[in-house]
């Protein structure tokens, strides 16, 4: 080939490209963003809406039904969810995957704004939100210190700005802060005394508190512009403010009220290793690296804490850039043990440390090429690509492998060096190519491949094509040139004999001999063949099947419940007995980080009666015991535990996958879904490996309802919403205006004193003043019922929606499911109500669908590209019979191992479609041109297979040993490629064992089926 002659002659125009792209693969590599995944975009979009002090019924029908209506038409929605709870309500879209969502969300913008007008008056404006795990905190920083005032003046004035003045950080947000606010809590028996009201008050407030433009005037050549200034000045100018009583007589607002400049109430606690503490959640910019993102946070947090005072202190509590920082060094260690393995394997072939080197630079360049080729495409380095990477390595030295035997044969035939270099390159680079593409091609079918699946196997598949493609230009071009230059002595035969060669003389001699007799037994061979693929198949129940490995990221999650209704104090409570459990495992807990009352998504309200912990465990490598373990154990641990529910579970972050398992039940009443979810939930946790089964419905928060007599009301001059208000007034407080300070601004709240609004007496002895100035007991125009009101209410499709959702343990998901599913069908559900199973399972049966159908695709496209190297459809025919074998290696690689059939597991099948045919393509290659050389069939066979076992067994043996360390799940985050590599490996290793038996045997069956159908012809 013309390439090869031109590599050959211009050695130095070659070393110069080398070195070139080695340079510019070397800063692509420092600017690749880096990160645990590969970008997910999900495609989901959020509209989040908030009414204060609505109950979740009103939210339902106010709310959420009209946007859900004004949503549902835009184009390519697949489904409509909504959560409505006291005070908010959220809306979820999900989109057809291949969807725009940029000009989705327009739409939705469009059709939420055109729904405005039909939501209740009072209701804050709906925000629309496009939802992605790149919105999730990349760190948490926590403040801790004496002082939680101050601390809340450091965090907002001095730490906040600096860090969201960082490369990267797109925002940052506070937890545990103290507001300041002033408080006039209320006397009655003053307002009483004096005949006014707190509408007087509030109406005296913001008389005083403002400033207004009054005009212009002269002053000889210039205009003075006029302007009042009213604003309080200090807390003593709110004290001082006058009130006009009804009769006339002026007071001041602290004779009725006492001011207070303190904190508001806070609805929630942060408790940092048990210790309250400011807690900064810092999120980055969507194309921002995660790990440089932290780098700087940390770098400014050594800058920062030298201004804050001796008793503050920043901390981080958690850092996921840590795990990915772990989990790439692993897999680039897996790679450089893979490389070294590969190095070895060919030195011990080749005997010469020149020729390794020939063939082993291939590895580097290849490597850093993929670098190139990456960040010119977008992709992330990441646990997938480099798995990409340390999966190819292997290959990477298959082509140049092939063409060094070559070259090599040509010079113990007598050729010069120069000779050697091009006609061995040039005569073996279109096989060489041919088997390059095969690999190639079964990548090309991820078109048809959607979701997470597609998210996975596209990086990975790009990893890989990338190194291959690099690989197969070291191997026309660069292999040559440095065999005619460096290889004189490594290819002078001098007449030792080595260990190893004998060694492979006797393997030759035994193949022979086993070749010999299958020829001679060829139906038996057949026969056993399919044998041991049935065999392997009645392995697959045996084996299951699962989604995505976790990888052991060391992260927990504790979710505690106390009774709807339970106060903040209480949930406290039993937050401190859970953190009495929890010092039993100090030694492996790194940092342990509670927000206490934090509840719900995003906009969603908070929750008093709910706790949250976030738990880092130490590294893997520090512990013994894996997370799942420590789980187990600290959920058993909190069963003693009453007055709560408390679920534990382990943290997968990053591919935003949901529970494992997810049955959603849908019908027409929330209440009949309320009683069918906790069936469920009895049901299901029957099933062996279901684990913390627990269902979205909830016994209902007591409330105490209100309902106002309107025609009563109407004969004291008073309205509904009037009568509302002075409720308001008396239970929650409300802003009466706002006092600024230095820049900072702040509520002034009117409020009653506690003892007045804490019990249910308060209540009913709460006084309505009419419009004439007169008190009435509320009951005389209201009546006072004590109910159970939903939580949450869910919708999906504009149809109520109960979930109920669960951890697995101890066994695969696709049996698990079975088993849940059996169960589910026993159960005899109402006219008009109906189950559907989704989460990580429905994810599973969806990504394994597209996946066969790339299998598929993956195969033809294999048998295509044979066709046209061979320009015969016989041979390839004969060739793709190396792939049924791989189903023996497969299922036994699988089942000797533990792992179920999951989607890297898949993604390793399609790959073998285009690895297992390449020593099929060498030998029945071979074979055709000894018997183009005029050499007998059989003797062509015998003296085919065993002059290519070389070359076989090195490129089988340096593919599969580099994958060794992956298999073995080294370090962290190797989970994930686990499955991929036990696949490549078992499935390849089989393969060629019955390449290498099976394919002559089959070879010759198709030579005698055409030989008769030539000898017909011919008669005919």
């Amino acid at each position: 080939m013309k390439l090869v002659n031109t590599s050959v002659k211009r050695p130095v125009g070659v070393i110069m490209i080398v070195l070139a792209i080695i340079a510019l693969g070397v800063v692509s590599m420092r600017s690749l963003t880096v990160g645990l995944f590969p970008k997910i975009d999900l495609p989901i979009a959020v509209v989040a809406t908030s009414y204060d002090d609505a109950a979740p019924q009103e939210i339902e029908n106010m709310i959420s039904r009209p946007i859900e209506s004004a949503v549902s038409s835009v184009e390519g929605i697949q489904t409509v969810q909504s959560q409505s709870q006291s005070g908010s309500s959220l809306v979820m879209m999900m989109f057809e995957n291949g969807t725009n969502l940029d000009q989705a969300l327009l739409d939705v913008r469009e059709s939420v704004d055109q729904a405005k007008g039909f939501l209740p008056e009072g209701a804050g404006d709906p925000s629309v939100l496009r939802f992605s795990p790149d919105q999730l905190p990349v760190m948490w920083v926590g403040i801790t210190g004496d002082d939680p005032a101050a601390l809340t003046e450091i965090a907002n004035d001095q730490v906040v700005p600096y860090f969201e003045r960082q490369g990267g950080v797109a925002s940052v947000t506070v937890e545990g802060a103290k507001e300041r606010e002033i408080q006039l809590i209320l006397d009655p028996a003053k307002l009483q005394q004096y005949g006014i009201n707190a509408q007087a008050i509030m109406q005296a407030l913001n008389n005083t508190n403002q400033s207004a433009s009054v005009g212009n005037v002269e002053k000889g050549n210039k205009d003075l512009q006029l302007r009042v200034t009213g604003e309080f000045e200090s807390v003593d100018s709110i004290r001082n403010t006058i009130i006009q009583t009804q009769s006339g007589a002026t007071i001041h607002v602290d004779d009725v009220a006492e001011v207070k400049d303190t904190f508001k109430e806070s609805s929630t606690v942060t408790l940092v290793n048990g210790e309250p503490a400011i807690v900064l959640s810092i999120m980055k910019k969507t194309d921002a690296n995660t790990v440089e993102v932290a780098e700087n946070i940390r770098e400014s947090m050594d800058e920062v804490s030298g201004d804050l005072p001796s008793d503050a202190n920043l901390n981080v509590i958690i850092d996921t850039s840590e795990f990915i920082q772990m989990s790439i060094n692993s897999v680039a260690k897996n790679i450089l043990i893979g490389g070294v393995i590969s190095i070895f394997i060919l030195l011990l072939f080749l005997k010469s440390v020149r020729a390794t080197i020939v063939i082993g630079l291939s590895i580097p360049i290849a490597i850093i090429s993929t670098f190139t080729l990456m960040y010119f495409t977008g992709e992330t380095l990441n646990v997938l690509t480099l798995g990409g990477l340390a999966l190819g390595l292997g290959m990477m030295v298959d082509s140049s492998i092939v063409i060094l035997e070559n070259i090599y044969s040509y010079r113990k035939a007598g050729h010069s060096l120069f000779d050697s270099a091009t006609k061995g390159a040039s005569e073996l680079a279109p096989a060489v190519i041919a088997s390059t593409t095969t690999t190639l091609v079964v990548f090309l079918p991820i078109i048809y491949v959607e979701g997470i699946a597609s998210d996975m196997f596209t990086p990975l598949a790009l990893a890989v094509s990338f190194s291959l493609i690099a690989s197969l230009v070291v191997a026309v071009t660069l292999v040559p040139m440095l065999s005619s230059k460096l290889l004189s002595k490594a290819m002078e035969y001098n007449g030792r004999r080595y260990w190893f060669d004998r060694f492979l003389d006797k393997v030759n001699n035994g193949y022979r001999g086993v070749l010999k007799w299958v020829l001679k037994h060829r139906k038996t061979t057949v026969f056993g063949t399919i044998v041991a693929i049935v065999a392997s198949l009645a392995l697959i129940p045996l084996i299951g099947a699962s989604f995505i490995p976790s990888s052991d990221q060391g992260q927990m999650e504790i979710s505690v419940e106390a009774a709807p209704g339970s106060s903040l104090d209480y949930t406290k409570q039993i937050v401190e007995q859970v953190n009495n459990e929890l010092t039993d495992y100090e030694d492996v807990i790194e940092t342990n980080y509670v927000s206490v009352g934090g509840g719900g998504f995003g906009m969603m309200g908070s929750s008093a009666n709910q706790a949250t912990y976030t738990i880092q465990l130490i590294p893997s490598s520090e512990r013994t015991k894996t997370t799942k373990q420590v789980v187990q154990e600290i959920d058993e641990d909190l069963e003693g535990i009453a007055g709560a529910e408390i679920a534990v579970k382990a943290t997968d972050s990053g591919m935003g996958t949901g529970d494992p398992v997810q049955i959603q039940l849908n019908g027409p009443q929330h209440e009949v879904l309320r009683e069918l979810s906790i069936q469920v939930v009895d049901r299901i946790s029957t099933v062996d490996g279901i684990y913390n089964p627990t269902s979205s419905a909830d016994n209902g928060v007591p409330q105490m309802s209100i309902e106002v007599n309107e025609e009563k009301a109407a004969t004291y001059g008073l309205s509904e919403q009037q009568i509302t208000s002075q409720i308001q007034l008396r239970f929650t407080g409300q802003v009466a205006s706002k006092f600024r300070e230095e820049g900072n601004e702040m509520n002034v709240v009117l409020m009653f004193p506690e003892d007045k609004r804490s019990t249910i007496n308060d209540l009913r002895d709460m006084k309505i003043q009419s419009q004439s100035g007169t008190s009435i007991p509320l009951e005389t125009v209201a009546t006072l019922k004590q109910v159970q009101g939903p939580v949450t209410l869910q919708r999906e499709n504009q149809q109520p929606q109960m979930n109920v959702t669960s951890q697995i343990v101890d066994r695969d998901l696709a049996s698990i499911v079975e088993d849940v599913r059996a169960e589910l069908e026993t159960m005899n559900l109402p006219e008009g109500y109906s189950y559907e199973i989704g989460g990580q399972a429905e994810d599973m049966a969806s990504s394994f669908r597209d996946l066969a159908i790339a299998l598929v695709f993956s195969i033809f496209l294999v048998y295509a590209v044979m066709a046209i190297q061979f320009e015969n459809f016989l041979f390839p025919l004969i060739i793709m019979f190396s792939m049924p074998a791989t189903v023996v290696g497969v299922m036994v690689g699988l089942y000797i191992t533990g792992l179920p059939l999951s989607i890297p597991a898949f993604i390793g099948v399609i790959m073998l479609a285009g690895i297992v045919v390449n020593n099929s393509i060498v030998l029945v290659d071979y074979i055709n041109i000894l018997r183009r050389r005029g050499i007998d069939r059989y003797e062509a066979i015998l003296e085919a297979g065993p002059s290519r076992l070389r070359p076989i067994l090195m490129t089988t043996l340096t593919t599969i040993l580099a994958m060794v360390p992956l298999a073995l799940a080294l370090g962290e985050g190797a989970e994930m490629q686990q499955p991929l590599a036990v696949t490549i490996i078992f499935g390849l290793g089989i393969s060629s064992i019955f390449t290498l038996l099976l394919i002559p045997v089959v070879y010759t069956l198709f030579d005698d089926l055409t030989g008769k159908i030539t000898r017909r012809k011919k008669k005919a």
